[in-house]
């Protein structure tokens, strides 16, 4: 819980749906140029027989596309927290070869995260219900923060609600589209922050102290189905946001956790309100690469529908980066993120 007075957050990570809509300075185009270093790159692995997770950063040069993948590092941590890089061209390659060249992208960027205790690195983002006839794997999280009981599942086709994932920086590669929606929405949580402040700063003191959430189906191991953590905090000036609905509702169903009061159930509504009033609407290309500051940024995304036979069949792989640049965070965060210093490796899914 913090003691010091709340502040609106200044700064590019304060923005509104209307400023993304009217800008392009944070969208990056893959060149051609840019293209044949991905190239060379893919083909010395491939000349190696390296398998995608034992790429490393030096097995992967990126002479002129690093130095643009540094300047992204930098915006994703001290700009808005949004990058998408346009342009790669998905369909020349195989599914395995975009592995190794969207881990080879992440080795520039930062240090991938486990998505779920079975070691995931390098999700698939598609209808799995469809697809396999089955939906959740005992003890496997969902990436959109939803214990494995929920309705709003992320391997499925269903509207998925704004959340963070525990990683830093989440990455997805679009490599097909559905036929017809999966439109992805993100929202600054440091333009939500100053909104609630300004509106309702009783409901806003709410936010800065403690929800229980859940970390059942989240992994393995462990006494503690709970951890608690406010949904806004600061440190040494830089904001951070970690929210997660469902895991908060889930969390009221095991015993022992203290009720939710109405009026913090009432801040939750609040949050989700001024969220879609906030949030900026896209529609993800084959070849984007959406990037996005957990720490500032939440995310979303509409139900959809695929089409196989016409190869419109929602395909994206998603990775979690533990980032060099990243911010210090509050006393307390630990218990989420492992580390709460500047440039620590953490975040993540533990494995047992």
């Amino acid at each position: 819980m913090s003691t010091m007075t709340a502040r609106p957050i200044t700064g590019p990570a304060a923005w509104h749906g209307r400023d993304l809509a009217r800008s392009t300075d944070w969208i990056r185009s893959i060149t051609a140029a840019a293209v044949a270093e991905l190239d060379a790159a893919l083909a010395a692995v491939k000349a190696r027989g390296l398998a995608w997770r034992d790429i490393r950063r030096e097995d992967f040069p990126l002479r002129g596309f690093g130095a643009e993948l540094a300047a992204v590092a930098h915006e994703l941590e001290h700009g808005c927290g949004v990058v998408l890089l346009r342009g790669l061209p998905v369909a020349r390659y195989t599914e395995d070869e975009l592995r190794q060249l969207y881990w080879g992208i992440g080795t520039h960027l930062g240090a991938a995260r486990y998505q779920n205790a079975h070691g995931e690195l390098i999700g698939e983002v598609r209808d799995e219900l469809r697809a396999y006839g089955a939906v959740n794997q005992p003890g496997v999280a969902q990436p959109d923060g939803a214990p494995v009981t929920s309705r709003y599942k992320a391997r499925s086709s269903g509207p998925l609600r704004f959340h963070t994932d525990r990683a830093d920086v989440v990455g997805l590669l679009c490599v097909r589209q559905a036929r017809s929606g999966g439109v992805s929405k993100i929202v600054s949580s440091a333009a939500i922050n100053n909104a609630i402040l300004a509106r309702r700063p009783d409901l806003h003191a709410l936010l800065r102290q403690d929800y229980y959430r859940t970390r059942e189906g989240e992994e393995r191991g462990g006494d503690r189905r709970w951890y608690a953590l406010p949904v806004f905090g600061v440190r040494e000036g830089r904001f951070t946001s970690q929210y997660s609905r469902t895991f908060v509702e889930a969390a009221q169903r095991i015993p022992g956790i203290p009720r939710i009061t109405p009026a913090q159930d009432e801040a939750l509504d609040l949050l989700a309100e001024v969220a879609d009033e906030l949030c900026f609407e896209m529609e993800l290309q084959a070849g984007d690469i959406q990037l996005l500051n957990n720490h500032v940024i939440y995310h979303a995304r509409t139900a959809f529908e695929d089409d196989e036979s016409a190869g419109r069949d929602r395909l994206l792989y998603r990775l979690w980066l533990s980032m060099p640049n990243s911010r210090a965070l509050p006393p307390g965060f630990e218990v989420l993120w492992g580390s709460i210093e500047p440039g620590a490796l953490r975040g993540g899914i533990a494995q047992s």
